[in-house]
C-alpha cells in the first residue's frame, strides 16, 4: 500500500449551494480548502485529486432509480421539485445543478473508497462528504445524496467483507445506518446528541440491526451539554473494543463539526481540541485494526468560519502525517480571506486552549447515577454481547 494520502477537491463542489440564509453555507468548504492550502499541506506527501462525479450506475448502489430521477428533475426546474422525495423544502431546497453539484460530492467519497481499497493511498479525505442524513428514496436534513453510503457500497462491490462506519457527527448517522440495517457487512456506530432533543429523532441504542444483522448498528445517544470529557469517555467506551471484535478491512469515519459548543444548530459542548483527538484516535485505530486503510469525512458544521475550516484542516493533517500542533497560529493570509469571504473576524490559533482529559470506563469505573455513563452502558448492554464482548 502507498503511504501516500489523498484529498479530495474539486473546486465545483461549492455548488452544493441551498442559497442564502441556508445554514449550509459552501463558504465553509472553500475556507477550509484555503486554510489546508495555507498550512501548505497540499504539498509533499499528500495528493489533491478530483474524482468524476458518481454516475447513475454508482448512485444506484443505495439509491431508487425514481429518487434519482427526481433530483434530475428538480435540478432542472427547482420550481418543479418534489417534495415528497424531500426535495424543495426549508431543509432541502432545489436549486440549479443540484444534482451535478450533489452526484460530485458523492463521486469524491466513493474515489477515495476507491483510492483506499485498491492501495493508492493509504488513507483519504473528502471533507465536502459525510452526508450521511440522505435515504435511498429521499433528501433529507441538508442531504440530497449519501455520500458516504455510496464509498461503503463500492467498497463492498470491490470485493470488501467487512467495512466499518465510525459517525461524530452531533446528528444521528440515521441513512447510513438505513442502508446497512440488514447487512451484516458493515458496522454503522454513531455517537450523537440524544434523540429526544435533536434532529432526526432516531439514534437509540436499541436500534441494533436487522434480521440477520444484529449488533451490527451501534447507537450512543449524549445527553445534551456533553463536553470533552464526557464526549471522549463515550468514544473510547465504545468504538475500540467493537472495532477489534469486528475486524473492519476499512474504516470510514464521518467529522461533522457540529458537535462544537459554538455550533447553531445543536447542544453538545465540545471543542476543536477534542474534535482534533477525535480524528488522531481514528487515525489510530484504522492502523490497529484495518491496515491502515482509512476514508475520512466532513459532514455537518455550521459554525462556518470560527470552527468548521479549522476543525477539517486538522483533520487533513493528521491523514496526510503532518500533524498541526494546536497552538500554531492561523496564518495571517486566510484570516485576510475570511474577513473578504465574509467580513467576520476570523480565529487566531488552531485551538480553543482546552486539554481534553477523560476517564477510562473500564479501568476507572462507572457512576450508575451519571447520565452519560448510562448513556455507554445502554449501548454497550444492546450490542456488546452480539460482538462476544462483555458490557
Amino acid at each position: 500500500m502507498s503511504g501516500r494520502a489523498q484529498l479530495m477537491w474539486d473546486e465545483a463542489v461549492t455548488g452544493y449551494d441551498f442559497g442564502s440564509g441556508h445554514p449550509m453555507d459552501p463558504v465553509r468548504l472553500a475556507l477550509t480548502m484555503r486554510l489546508v492550502e495555507a498550512f501548505e499541506l497540499d504539498r509533499g506527501p499528500l495528493e489533491v485529486v478530483a474524482a468524476k462525479p458518481a454516475g447513475d450506475s454508482t448512485l444506484r448502489l443505495v439509491h431508487r432509480e425514481d429518487y434519482i430521477a427526481a433530483v434530475r428533475r428538480a435540478s432542472a426546474d427547482p420550481a418543479a421539485a418534489d417534495s415528497s422525495y424531500g426535495l424543495g423544502t426549508a431543509d432541502d431546497p432545489a436549486f440549479p445543478r443540484m444534482h451535478e453539484a450533489s452526484a460530485l460530492i458523492a463521486g469524491q467519497s466513493v474515489g477515495a473508497a476507491e483510492a483506499v481499497w485498491r492501495g493508492d493511498a493509504a488513507h483519504a479525505v473528502n471533507f465536502t462528504g459525510g452526508l450521511h442524513h440522505a435515504m435511498p428514496g429521499g433528501a433529507a436534513g441538508f442531504c440530497i445524496y449519501n455520500d458516504a453510503s455510496l464509498a461503503i457500497a463500492r467498497l463492498l462491490e470491490l470485493g470488501a467483507e467487512r467495512v466499518a462506519y465510525v459517525d461524530v457527527d452531533v446528528h444521528h448517522g440515521d441513512g447510513v445506518q438505513a442502508a446497512f440495517w440488514e447487512d451484516p457487512r458493515v458496522l454503522t456506530v454513531s455517537l450523537h446528541e440524544h434523540p429526544r432533543t435533536l434532529f432526526p429523532q432516531t439514534g437509540w441504542p436499541e436500534e441494533t440491526g436487522g434480521a440477520g444483522a444484529e449488533g451490527t448498528a451501534v447507537n450512543v445517544a449524549l445527553p445534551a451539554g456533553t463536553g470533552d470529557e464526557g464526549w471522549l469517555r463515550a468514544f473510547h467506551a465504545v468504538v475500540p473494543e467493537l472495532l477489534g471484535a469486528f475486524r473492519p478491512q476499512v474504516i470510514v469515519t464521518q467529522h461533522g463539526a457540529d458537535t462544537h459548543f459554538e455550533d447553531p444548530l445543536a447542544h453538545l459542548a465540545v471543542s476543536l481540541d477534542a474534535q482534533r483527538a477525535v480524528a488522531e484516535a481514528c487515525h489510530d485505530l484504522a492502523h490497529e485494526h484495518a491496515d491502515g486503510r482509512w476514508v475520512a469525512l466532513g459532514g455537518g458544521g455550521y459554525a462556518v468560519v470560527d470552527v468548521v475550516p479549522r476543525s477539517w484542516t486538522h483533520l487533513v493533517a493528521i491523514a496526510a502525517g503532518r500533524p498541526i500542533e494546536p497552538t500554531s497560529m492561523v496564518p495571517e493570509a486566510w484570516r485576510h480571506e475570511v474577513f473578504r469571504r465574509t467580513r467576520q473576524l476570523a480565529p487566531h490559533r488552531m485551538t480553543d486552549g482546552r486539554t481534553p482529559q477523560w476517564r477510562d470506563f473500564i479501568d476507572e469505573g462507572y457512576d450508575p447515577a451519571d447520565r452519560l455513563d448510562q448513556a455507554v452502558l445502554a449501548t454497550r448492554r444492546a450490542v456488546f454481547p452480539a460482538h462476544g464482548l462483555l458490557p
